[in-house]
């Protein structure tokens, strides 16, 4: 019900409202049924493209229609997530999806996906450890939360925290009081309304008091009072707008691109910031190789092919990678079950050919030390020619200290300190520049006694990245020549997220700038000082945000006068979609949480339909702007038409029914044909539009009186030509300003070309749709006229050929006075 009555706050609404309850009043139903049906068609269109709305916030619950195992009473059980409460003992298992926020208690190489949460690529290495009260989300690694999902090992933790208290509750309730913006083109439209309200009523009021002057009637008086309101509302602008937006939503669906709300096609072309994340939006969501760093040298990804084969260190690292190991590849050897970490190192020794782990006669397993978090390493025990050979895997740091040996090109060698020291500013060096490192580590034991994770022999360090989507450089570079600004807001640290932005092309000209959560505490709390906005303002990466910090960062640039796209995939993503101008999720990747959260969604994840997306957008805008000025045009005619054969004393030359006919049907089509323009291919290397640029502004409104004018000289002299020199009854004098009008609209079509162009080949006259819908208007009116029951409700007499020829030549006079006025104005810059 609620967004039914939404349907009727439009001011252009409210004034044909008042047109038919007018009509009502004076008896003239025919009239006041039309506006009804007018009304009703607009309602309809309005309300059902608002429908998807209310399904924004619904997968957010849908997260906890699942079971879990609780322990009650010495037991284990299972129950609905609904029935669990703080205290309870919740056993996880890999696969299990976490039911409430838990302090865990126990863990056994437990790891957790919190991308959808925090933005993190990787899972997360879970630990029973106490950690500080004020550690950020993304840090608390005794914390299970709630709606993650388990990759790796197992865990009980008790019930914290349940419901709305959670972390994944308290998105959803962020989401919920994030109220959507209202989108450029639905603040343009409101506005052009409320002028055409301000028009109409002044209109209105100088005619009444003509009237009175004169002596006219109240019948009289309402009569021209319905005619005013019904010709200075374009009731085909809602219909027309929205199939031109339809359009554009079927252009984008080829291009992969899934419009949820149509007006998010314009609003797309006016905006001027993208915040968009960083995983699975512009990076794969999958980790990679990208080198290995040994005793002698870096290897990048480029050069292991060639050094593997007789680089003894290089294969010991690669044998390692695969032994302590526990992921599994499918059969294809493209995807697998596990670690993407793990899957990472497997399919880079598949990729060199060394996998001693798919022969079980060469070094088969004979034991192993899970993830340790106070090691923060793993180990594997291999059988290995009558002794047993131990492959290490684990934080760099820690496996350097638990190193006393290094692999060099001739064999092992001590470790000294100052090689220790080396090693750890290759690691710092490594890490600065974005990478995710695990230091890989062997040794060799007589016994499966002896301790695995000590006196280790270093090999090196393995470089993983989330690799840059292929597509992504080109597509921001793009977007920066067209004026729009591309931020990035990321759960990751802030060396990565810094890496990741320079490679995707975020500085260039300025180079990167990051800030992290914890330099933006005075943003959540409302305290920007002029510093705070000016490193706002510089910033082009954000790292470590929290799902507040995003929303508050949307608000934020709304507040400095951005139309503000926001990109993400996950749930953390969904308040800022929500608020944000527009959102954009991604449909492969991204969680149903996003998807009903955004206004678009891309299907294939590709920033570059982001691009085209925006270039339809301000197509779309363009396209809009020309069928404003067409249909505001037209009826600016139909008022002064009327208004001044009233002020002169002359009977009305039109009736409210003709009026309605005209504006719904014969100008309706010519104004769609215009929306559905190809438009300008050089738009993308232009600035967006200034956000508070109206539709219609100053010199639109100059065309609109221009065009109105000519159009209003060639109807108004038909019909005193017809009463006057033709000496015709009022009746036929009517109809023949009825046509004149009709095919002058008509015509004036042509006058909607661009500026410095031809007269005959134009972006007009290329558009087959004009001359399609030129052809139908034209059957329609000959049809209007010529049915008998049609022409009694319009009020259509026959007419001769002479009075013909009056109505066709005078319907010509704008288009030749508007081709003269673009000539004149061939110059002007807007």
């Amino acid at each position: 019900m609620t967004l039914l009555l939404d349907q009727f706050r439009s001011v252009i609404v409210w004034l044909l409202t008042a047109a038919a309850v007018l009509s009502l009043m004076v008896s003239d139903y025919p009239e006041a049924i039309a506006i009804f049906c007018v009304l009703a068609i607009n309602t309809a269109i309005g309300f059902f493209t608002s429908w998807n709305a209310l399904r924004s916030m619904e997968a957010l619950f849908r997260l906890t229609a699942v079971t879990t195992r609780v322990r009650r009473d010495g037991s284990s059980v299972l129950l609905p997530v609904a029935e669990i409460t703080p205290g309870d003992v919740v056993i996880l298992e890999a696969g299990d999806v976490v039911p409430a926020d838990l302090r865990l208690i126990q863990v056994e190489s437990l790891q957790c996906d919190e991308s959808a949460l925090t933005g993190e690529s990787a899972p997360v290495t879970k630990t029973s450890q106490r950690l500080a009260a004020d550690t950020l989300v993304a840090d608390r690694t005794n914390i299970a939360f709630k709606g993650t999902a388990v990759t790796r090992g197992a865990g009980i933790g008790v019930v914290a925290l349940v419901g709305a208290e959670t972390e994944i509750g308290r998105i959803a309730t962020l989401a919920q009081t994030a109220e959507a913006a209202a989108n450029p083109l639905e603040k343009r439209l409101d506005k052009l309304g409320q002028a055409l309200v301000l028009i109409t009523i002044a209109l209105s009021g100088l005619i009444g008091i003509i009237g009175f002057m004169r002596g006219l009637g109240i019948v009289e008086m309402a009569e021209t009072a319905i005619a005013l309101a019904v010709a200075a509302v374009p009731e085909g602008l809602p219909v027309v707008a929205t199939l031109a937006l339809a359009r554009g939503m079927l252009r984008m669906a080829r291009r992969n691109t899934l419009i949820e709300r149509l007006s998010a096609v314009e609003t797309l072309g006016a905006t001027t910031l993208i915040l968009t994340d960083k995983t699975g939006t512009l990076t794969e969501n999958r980790m990679t190789v990208a080198g290995f760093v040994l005793e002698d040298r870096d290897l990048t990804s480029e050069c292991l092919v060639q050094n593997a084969a007789d680089a003894m260190d290089l294969r010991m690292a690669l044998e390692i990678g695969a032994l302590c190991n526990t992921a599994e590849l499918s059969h294809s050897g493209e995807k697998g079950i596990g670690d993407p970490l793990e899957l990472a190192l497997l399919e880079i020794a598949t990729l060199l050919d060394v996998r001693p782990d798919l022969d079980p006669d060469d070094r088969p397993e004979v034991g192993k030390h899970p993830y340790d978090p106070a090691f923060k390493m793993m180990a594997t025990q291999h059988s290995a020619e009558g002794r047993y050979f131990v492959a290490v895997k684990g934080a760099p740091e820690s496996v350097l200290e638990s190193a006393i040996e290094v692999l060099g090109a001739t064999g092992p060698q001590p470790l000294t300190e100052a090689q220790r020291q080396q090693w750890l500013d290759r690691i710092e060096a490594a890490a600065g520049s974005g990478y995710r490192l695990i230091g890989l580590a062997y040794k060799y034991t007589d016994s499966t006694e002896e301790p695995l994770l000590e006196r280790l022999t270093l090999v090196g360090l393995v470089k993983l990245l989330d690799p840059l989507r292929s597509d992504v450089p080109e597509a921001i570079a793009e977007c920066l020549s067209a004026g729009v600004r591309v931020v990035m807001m990321t759960g990751d640290h802030i060396a990565t997220a810094t890496e990741i932005a320079a490679q995707a092309g975020l500085g260039v000209g300025g180079g990167i700038v990051a800030m992290s959560e914890a330099s933006l505490q005075d943003l959540k709390s409302g305290r920007i000082d002029s510093e705070l906005g000016r490193q706002l303002a510089e910033t082009n990466v954000f790292a470590r945000v929290a799902p507040e910090t995003k929303l508050r960062l949307v608000e934020y640039y709304q507040d400095q006068g951005h139309v503000v796209a926001m990109t993400g995939d996950g749930v953390n993503d969904a308040p800022a979609l929500k608020k944000s101008d527009i959102g954009i999720a991604m449909g492969q990747r991204g969680t149903q949480v996003a998807r009903d959260a955004a206004d678009v969604v891309l299907k294939d994840d590709a920033f570059t339909s982001i691009v085209a997306a925006m270039w339809q957008g301000r197509v779309i805008f363009g396209n809009i702007r020309r069928f404003v000025v067409y249909l505001m045009s037209c009826n600016f005619s139909e008022i002064l038409i009327v208004g001044l054969a009233i002020a002169a004393g002359l009977p009305a030359p039109l009736v409210p029914l003709q009026i309605l006919f005209l504006n719904i049907v014969t100008d309706v089509f010519p104004a769609f044909a215009l929306g559905l323009g190809e438009g300008d291919r050089n738009v993308m290397k232009r600035p967006p539009r200034d956000p508070q640029e109206p539709i219609v502004g100053r010199p639109q409104w100059i065309d609109i009186a221009v065009f109105g004018l000519l159009i209003t000289v060639a109807t108004l002299g038909a019909y005193w030509l017809a009463l006057i020199h033709l000496m015709l009854p009022v009746h036929e004098a009517v109809t023949v300003a009825f046509l004149t009008l009709a095919l002058g609209q008509l015509w004036h079509v042509f006058n909607m070309r661009e500026r410095g162009e031809g007269l005959l080949i134009n972006s007009v006259s290329k558009n087959p749709w004009v001359f399609a819908a030129l052809l139908l208007c034209l059957a329609l009116l000959v049809a209007a006229y010529k049915l008998p029951s049609v022409a009694a409700v319009l009020q259509l007499s026959p007419l001769s050929s002479e009075e013909f020829v009056l109505a066709a030549g005078a319907s010509v006079f704008p288009l030749v006075g508007g081709s003269l006025w673009l000539a004149l104005t061939r110059n002007r810059s807007v």
